[in-house]
C-alpha cells in the first residue's frame, strides 16, 4: 500500500528539540575508518551503562555480553576502544537520543551488504529514517546526511542516486537502548592518579591499565604542537602531535605551566635549565628518533578527562640523523597510527611515557613481518617426500546416507542398569527421571527414560538426548561426547569446496634453518552456503585466499601435513562463521587448527621459531578426530 504524503529531504541540525533536564537515551559509539560514528548494539551500551554506574574509570570488556566483541575492552578513562589481539586503539563517546526516537523505542534500520546479511545504519540516519517513516513519507534523501542515497518506503529499499543500485533495507525491533534521567553534563571528569582500590593482577588486567596509561599520555600530548625542554646541543629532537579534523573535545590535562613563547604545555618539567628542543633531520619512517630530556625533570599531572569527547591523534617523530649512544633502551614503534600488534604498541607508547618523565629511549621503527618466502621458480618446487600427491580438491560434501540416528547412537553406547544419582548434561535431568525430549522427539524402540553409556569415556546419557543432539549436527555417522569431547566414529565438517597445494620450496623458516621448507595453499572461493551451514541459501565470503602457510620440511613436519591433508579431506581444517578480526558474518573461518601464516617472522605470532608449535598443532588435530593412530605405514 502507497504511504500517503510527501518525500522529505533531511535538514542538518533538524533538532530533536528537548530540554536538557528531560530523561536521555544514551547511545554508545566507535570512530572508524572512514570517520564515521558507529554505534555499539543496545545489549552492549546497557553493559557499558552498567560498567560506569559501578566505576566511572573503570574497563568495560566487550566480550561479555557479545562473543565476536571477545577481543575488544573500551578504557573509560581515556574514552578508548582497545583491540587486545592487534593494538588498534579508537575513538568511542557517549552521545544522547529522544526517548520517543529510534533507539528509546528499540528500532533498528538495517540495508543488505554484498554478502546477504544486514548491516545496521549510523545512528544519526537511523533517527532520520524512522522520524520520515512515522510521519508516513513515502520517501527519503540522505543527500543532507552525507549520502547519496534514496530511501523508498513502499518498496523498503535504498538507491544510490549516482549508479542507481537499489538494496533492500528492513526495520526490525531490538531490544531499547538505556535511558538515564537528569541534565546531560557537558563533561564528567576524573582524577588521573586517583586510587578506587588493588588492581587486579591478572594478564589482560595488566594489559589494559597500561595501554590506559599509554593512551593518556598519547591524548595529553595532541593538544599542542610543540614539546619544550632544556637545550638539546648539536642533537636535538622534538615530537610533533598532529590534530585531525574529527577531534572537537577539550583538553585532557589542564595547563599546568607557562613556557617560551606564552604557550600553555599540558606536561609541566621541574628542575633543570629552561630552553627549547628544535625540529631538524629526516623522516621517522627512515631513520630511529632519539629523545632525550634531563635526568632531574619531574612530571606534573593534573588530569581530566571528558565522556563526549570524540577524535583521533597520530603522532609524529623527527630526528636528525646520527649514532643512537649506547645504553639508551630501543623500543619499537608500531602502533602509533592505529593498528599493530600488541606488544611493538605498547612498546611505542611505554617510549612516550618515558620520554614525558625525562627517561632517555630511542624509538625505532619496528621490523614488518615477513609473510612470504624469496620467489620461486616452479621448476624448484618439488613433491613433498613420502606423499604421492600434489593437490587436493574437495567439493560439495553429500551427506552419506543409511545413517540412521538410531542406529548412530546405538553403534557406540551400552545399555546400563545401574544408573548414577547425577544429571544427564544435555537435557539437565536426572538420570534416573525420563529425558527432557520427551514429548518432543519420539524414535522407535528408544523410550524417554532409556540410558546409554558411550564405550570409551563411560559418560552416561539418555538416548532420547543423544539422538536429538545428533540431529543438530552434522549427521556424518559420528558421535561426539559433550562431556569430555571424545570422538565416536569419523568426524567431518562444514567446510566449503576449494583446494588445498602443498610442494617444498628451496628456503629456510627461523629456528630450521637445516631444512627446507613445506608451503601449504590453500584456496577456497566465495560461494553460497548450503544446508549444513549457519544461512542456507545466503551467499558467504571468502577473504584472504589463497592462504600460504608453512611448515619445516623434517619427520615431524611431513607427519603434520599428513594429518593436514586428512583433516582437509573431512572439511575440518575452515568452517563458515563470522570472523574474530573482521567482525564480518557469513564469511570462512578457521575451524580450530592453528597455522603457521607468516614465513620469515613471528611478530604476528603465526610464524617462526616457534619450537612447540608442530607438538600443539598435533594436539589439535586429534581434538578433530585426526590422530596419528589414523596415519597408516
Amino acid at each position: 500500500m502507497a504511504r500517503p504524503g510527501s518525500g522529505v529531504l533531511v535538514s542538518m541540525g533538524g533538532g530533536l528539540g528537548y530540554s536538557p533536564s528531560m530523561a536521555r537515551v544514551v547511545v554508545w559509539e566507535w570512530l572508524n575508518e572512514h570517520g564515521r560514528w558507529r554505534p555499539y548494539t543496545a545489549a552492549v551500551c546497557h553493559h557499558i551503562e552498567n560498567v560506569l554506574k559501578g566505576d566511572a574509570r573503570g574497563t568495560v570488556i566487550l566480550g561479555q555480553v557479545e562473543a565476536q566483541l571477545t577481543p575488544y575492552v573500551i578504557d573509560l578513562q581515556s574514552m578508548h576502544q582497545f583491540r587486545q589481539d592487534t593494538g588498534t586503539m579508537r575513538p568511542v563517546q557517549r552521545n544522547f537520543y529522544d526517548p520517543s526516537s529510534a533507539p528509546g523505542k528499540g528500532i533498528v534500520w538495517e540495508w543488505e551488504n554484498d554478502c546477504g546479511s544486514w548491516t545496521a545504519y549510523d545512528m544519526e540516519l537511523c533517527v532520520s529514517i524512522q522520524n520520515a517513516y512515522e510521519k508516513q513519507h513515502p520517501w527519503l534523501d540522505l543527500s543532507s546526511l552525507g549520502f547519496g542515497y534514496l530511501v523508498d518506503f513502499d518498496g523498503m529499499s535504498q538507491t544510490n542516486r549516482q549508479s542507481q543500485r537499489k538494496r533492500r533495507i528492513r526495520r526490525r525491533m531490538d531490544l531499547a537502548y538505556p535511558l538515564i534521567a537528569g541534565s546531560i553534563p557537558k563533561s564528567q571528569s576524573w582524577p588521573v592518579g586517583t586510587n578506587s582500590g588493588t588492581p587486579c593482577t591478572c594478564q589482560q588486567c595488566l594489559l589494559v591499565h597500561s595501554t590506559r596509561a599509554a593512551s593518556n599520555a598519547i591524548l595529553a600530548l595532541q593538544q599542542k604542537r610543540k614539546l619544550y625542554g632544556t637545550e638539546g646541543g648539536a642533537n636535538q629532537t622534538a615530537a610533533v602531535v598532529r590534530q585531525s579534523k574529527t577531534f572537537a573535545g577539550t583538553s585532557l590535562w589542564s595547563p599546568t605551566a607557562t613556557v617560551a613563547g606564552g604557550h600553555h604545555n599540558n606536561i609541566s618539567t621541574g628542575g633543570g635549565g629552561g630552553g627549547k628542543v628544535g625540529m631538524s633531520g629526516a623522516n621517522f619512517p627512515c631513520t630511529p628518533a632519539l629523545v632525550t630530556l634531563p635526568a632531574n625533570h619531574m612530571l606534573t599531572i593534573n588530569g581530566q578527562n571528558n565522556l563526549n569527547r570524540p577524535g583521533t591523534q597520530r603522532i609524529t617523530v623527527t630526528a636528525p640523523r646520527g649514532a643512537i649512544p649506547p645504553g639508551v633502551p630501543a623500543l619499537p614503534v608500531k602502533n602509533l597510527t592505529g593498528s599493530g600488534p600488541v606488544h611493538p604498541a605498547l612498546a611505542g607508547m611505554t617510549g612516550i611515557l618515558m620520554c614525558a618523565a625525562g627517561l632517555p629511549v630511542c624509538l625505532t621503527r619496528a621490523p614488518k613481518p615477513i609473510l612470504h618466502p624469496p620467489p620461486v621458480n616452479k621448476s624448484d618446487l618439488k613433491p613433498v617426500p613420502g606423499i604421492n600427491s600434489i593437490r587436493r580438491k574437495t567439493k560439495k560434501k553429500h551427506i552419506r546416507k543409511g545413517k540412521n540416528p538410531e542406529d548412530v547412537v546405538r553403534r557406540y553406547t551400552e545399555k546400563t542398569k545401574m544408573l548414577p544419582d547425577e544429571d544427564c548434561t544435555i537435557c539437565m535431568e536426572r538420570l534416573t527421571t525420563a529425558s527432557g525430549y520427551e514429548g518432543v522427539l519420539s524414535f522407535k524402540g528408544i523410550k524417554p527414560e532409556m540410558v546409554g553409556k558411550l564405550g570409551k569415556c563411560g559418560h552416561m546419557y539418555h538416548l532420547l538426548c543423544l539422538v536429538a543432539m545428533y540431529n543438530n549436527g552434522n549427521k556424518d555417522g559420528s558421535l561426539q561426547c559433550p562431556t569430555c569431547k571424545a570422538i565416536y566414529g569419523e568426524k567431518t565438517g562444514t567446510q566449503p569446496p576449494g583446494k588445498m597445494e602443498y610442494h617444498v620450496i628451496p628456503h629456510s623458516l627461523p629456528g630450521y634453518s637445516e631444512t627446507k621448507t613445506i608451503r601449504i595453499v590453500y584456496d577456497i572461493p566465495a560461494g553460497i552456503q548450503t544446508s549444513e551451514h549457519p544461512n542456507p541459501g545466503k551467499k558467504f565470503s571468502a577473504r584472504g585466499f589463497p592462504r600460504h602457510c608453512y611448515l619445516p620440511d623434517n619427520e615431524q613436519g611431513r607427519r603434520v601435513l599428513k594429518l593436514l591433508i586428512m583433516a582437509w579431506d573431512r572439511h575440518l581444517i575452515f568452517t563458515i562463521g563470522t570472523s574474530s578480526t573482521t567482525g564480518e558474518t557469513d564469511t570462512v573461518v578457521w575451524n580450530e587448527i592453528h597455522h603457521k601464516t607468516e614465513f620469515g617472522s613471528n611478530l604476528t605470532g603465526h610464524g617462526y621459531p616457534d619450537p612447540n608449535y608442530l607438538d600443539n598443532v598435533m594436539r589439535e588435530l586429534a581434538a578433530q578426530g585426526v590422530g596419528e593412530d589414523n596415519l597408516k605405514d
